[in-house]
């Protein structure tokens, strides 16, 4: 799996999420954006991340994280997850270039 760069920094993270507010995106093929790298943490339980050659691809990846595991999805990269048990507990966290655009608007907004 891939590594954040060094000079990226964790401008947003999201809610933790659960079977009952995991947005259905999340469940559904998407794609990181551009300049992005989503790192998936489990809080609780077991969660399965899948990584596809494209847009229409085949899986290429299948990684099961289990709690206190990580694993990161590079900028475009299309994926899905599916939550494994129960109470699985997950929280994304956003990774961009430290003097990037993303970040500045995203910490601008904090303010």
């Amino acid at each position: 799996m891939s590594q954040i760069p060094n000079d990226f920094v964790n401008y947003k993270s999201s809610a933790i999420l659960t079977k009952d507010n995991v947005p259905k995106m999340f469940l559904h093929l998407h794609n990181t954006r551009a300049g992005v790298y989503g790192k998936i943490c489990v809080l609780a339980g077991t969660l399965k991340f899948y990584g596809f050659t494209d847009r229409r691809g085949e899986v290429e990846k299948e990684i099961v994280i289990h709690a206190n595991e990580s694993a990161i999805s590079p900028p475009q990269y299309w994926h899905k997850v599916a939550l494994l048990t129960e109470d699985t507990q997950f929280r994304v966290d956003f990774y961009a270039q430290q003097d990037s655009e993303i970040v500045k608007e995203n910490m601008s907004e904090r303010q």
